[in-house]
């Protein structure tokens, strides 16, 4: 009888390790199928995140360039009306340096 037991004892011992094995393999599979659909979500929000910022970078881009035309005509806006005030304040003072030239050109120092 004890063999019959034991005999049975060894089956049973048999299935649960047959059943672990079974729950181990399950795990894994879950493990890995897990680890896939991370790897995917994770691939997907970088994507969009390369999106995001490849947007961004044209959007800066576009906005400096054309900016830069902006800039220039303002700078040739203010040198223009700094040209425009330096020639008003040059007709003004030309007549007095003209004849203070002329002062000093025709005396003569003895």
């Amino acid at each position: 009888m004890d063999s019959v037991r034991g005999q049975g004892s060894i089956q049973m011992l048999l299935t649960a390790e047959q059943d672990a094995q079974h729950i181990v393999n399950s795990a894994r599979t879950s493990k890995t199928a897990r680890l896939r659909q991370a790897k995917d979500e994770a691939e997907r929000e970088v994507q969009l995140y390369r999106t995001k910022m490849e947007a961004e970078y044209q959007k800066m881009i576009s906005d400096t360039s054309g900016s830069s035309g902006s800039n220039v005509k303002r700078l040739e806006e203010e040198t223009d009306a700094k040209i425009k005030n330096l020639k008003e304040s040059s007709s003004k003072v030309r007549s007095d340096i003209v004849s203070m030239l002329m002062k000093y050109v025709t005396t003569v120092k003895t």
